[in-house]
C-alpha cells in the first residue's frame, strides 16, 4: 500500500462516503458511535481466545447485578432478540424441539400480537416457526380479544413499546390476561433507552422477556443487544442462541469483542449524566430551529412523541420537525443532502416533512445541517 493510502481511514480507502447523521442512531446507517473506553475493552478482548459459553454466561451475570433483574443473555441484535426469545417459548430446553425450530408442527406455534403493532421486525418472531393471532383493529381493542386469542397453540404474546397507540391494550393488562392462562409476554423496548429507568420499568411490570438494542442508546458495538428478564426463561433463550450448534440462533453470532465492548458501553450507559445530554440536545435543536426561521416552503416546531412515525423512539429526546408545503420538495430536499458534501442522512416522515433528531449529531454539526437546509430551500425558492 502506497504511503498517501496509508494515511487514508478504511471509508476513504474503500470510497464509502461518511454521512453527517441527522436521522437517529439507527441500524442502517452504523447505530451509534462508541466511546474511547468501549473500543478499547473490544481491542482488549481480541487479543485472547476464551470459552465462549463461559464468556456469556459471566457476562450476562454482571449485568443482570448491575440491573437489578433475575437474568441476562447478550445477542447480536435486539432483531436476533425476538427470534431468539420466541424460539424460547416455543422450544424450550427440550433438544428435540431445538433441533427442529423452525419446524413447530406440534408444538404451541402461535404468538399473540396487537394488529397496530404489526411491523417490518414481524419477520424476526416468524423465523422461529410460528404464526401470528392478531387481536384489535385500527381502532380498538379490547380485553376480550386477547383472552380469545390465547389457546393451547399458544406460546407467546409480543407487545413492541415503540408501536404502542392509544388503541393498544396497556402493557400491565395484557401481563395480568396472558400470565392468568401461563403464557409468557416477550417485550420489544429496542430503542427505549434513555431513560436508565427503563431498563427496569417492564421487567418490574412484570414482562416474562425484555429485548434491548445494544447499539443505540446504550452506546455500544452495532451488533449487540441484550435479553432481560425471568431466569427460567433467559435459560432457555441461551440453549436456542449462539454458541449452540443445533439451534436457530447458532447463526446469530455475536463475537467476545461486541460481548467486552456491550459490557463496558453498560457500564458507562448507567453512570452517564443525561441531564447533560438533554441540555445539549435542547441547544442543539434551538440553534436549527433558529437558522431555519423565514426559510421558505417549510414551518419548524421542535416535538417528542410523534404519532405519524412510531419508529422515532425514545420519547424523551426532542427533535425538529419540519413540515413542507410541497411532497416534491421534501423528497428534492432529503435526495441533495444525501447526496451533497457533505453528506447528510435525514428521516423523511410521511411525504411532507422530516424529523431531526440532535443525539446523533456530534459539536457543530447542527449548524451545518440548518444551513444546507437553508441552502436548499433557497436554491429552490421554496417551492
Amino acid at each position: 500500500m502506497d504511503s498517501a493510502r496509508s494515511n487514508m481511514d478504511i471509508y476513504d480507502r474503500l470510497g464509502v462516503t461518511k454521512l453527517i447523521n441527522a436521522q437517529a442512531r439507527a441500524s442502517k446507517i452504523g447505530g451509534s458511535l462508541m466511546h474511547e473506553e468501549v473500543l478499547k475493552a473490544m481491542a482488549e478482548a481480541a487479543g485472547s481466545f476464551v470459552d465462549m459459553s463461559e464468556l456469556l454466561r459471566k457476562a450476562g451475570e454482571h449485568l443482570a447485578r448491575l440491573i437489578g433483574v433475575e437474568s441476562v443473555l447478550i445477542v447480536n441484535s435486539a432483531a436476533a432478540g425476538l427470534t431468539v426469545t420466541t424460539a424460547a417459548c416455543v422450544a424450550g430446553r427440550a433438544p428435540e424441539k431445538i433441533y427442529r425450530l423452525p419446524d413447530t408442527e406440534g408444538m404451541k406455534n402461535e404468538v399473540v400480537v396487537h394488529r397496530n403493532q404489526r411491523n417490518h421486525y414481524d419477520c424476526c418472531v416468524r423465523q422461529a416457526g410460528v404464526r401470528f393471532v392478531e387481536i384489535g383493529s385500527s381502532r380498538d381493542t379490547f380485553p376480550w380479544e386477547l383472552e380469545a386469542a390465547i389457546s393451547g397453540k399458544t406460546a407467546a404474546v409480543v407487545y413492541f413499546v415503540s408501536h404502542e397507540g392509544r388503541n393498544s391494550l396497556p402493557l400491565p393488562q395484557v401481563l395480568k390476561i396472558a400470565h392468568s392462562r401461563g403464557v409468557p409476554v416477550i417485550v420489544d423496548a429496542a430503542s427505549e433507552l434513555p431513560p436508565v429507568s427503563n431498563l427496569r420499568k417492564f421487567a418490574d411490570e412484570g414482562a416474562d422477556l425484555v429485548i434491548f438494542s445494544g447499539g443505540k442508546g446504550i452506546g455500544g458495538p452495532q451488533a449487540s443487544g441484550l435479553i432481560l428478564g425471568k431466569r427460567e426463561l433467559v435459560e432457555c433463550c441461551a440453549l436456542n442462541a449462539f454458541p449452540n450448534q443445533n439451534s436457530i440462533g447458532r447463526s446469530m453470532k455475536i463475537g467476545k469483542e461486541e460481548i467486552a465492548g456491550l459490557v463496558t458501553a453498560f457500564e458507562r450507559f448507567l453512570q452517564h449524566d443525561f441531564s447533560a445530554d438533554l441540555a445539549a440536545w435542547e441547544r442543539r435543536v434551538q440553534t436549527v430551529l433558529d437558522m431555519l426561521k423565514g426559510a421558505p416552503g417549510i414551518e419548524t416546531r421542535r416535538v417528542f412523541d410523534m404519532p405519524e412515525d412510531p419508529e422515532l423512539h425514545p420519547v424523551p429526546i426532542p427533535r425538529v420537525w419540519i413540515e413542507f408545503r410541497d411532497a416534491e420538495l421534501q423528497k428534492s430536499l432529503v435526495r441533495n443532502l444525501q447526496e451533497g458534501s457533505p453528506a447528510i442522512s435525514v428521516r423523511p416522515v410521511g411525504k411532507l416533512a422530516i424529523a431531526l433528531a440532535p443525539d446523533s449529531l456530534r459539536d457543530g454539526e447542527d449548524r451545518i445541517v440548518a444551513a444546507r437546509i437553508r441552502e436548499l430551500l433557497a436554491k429552490h425558492g421554496g417551492v
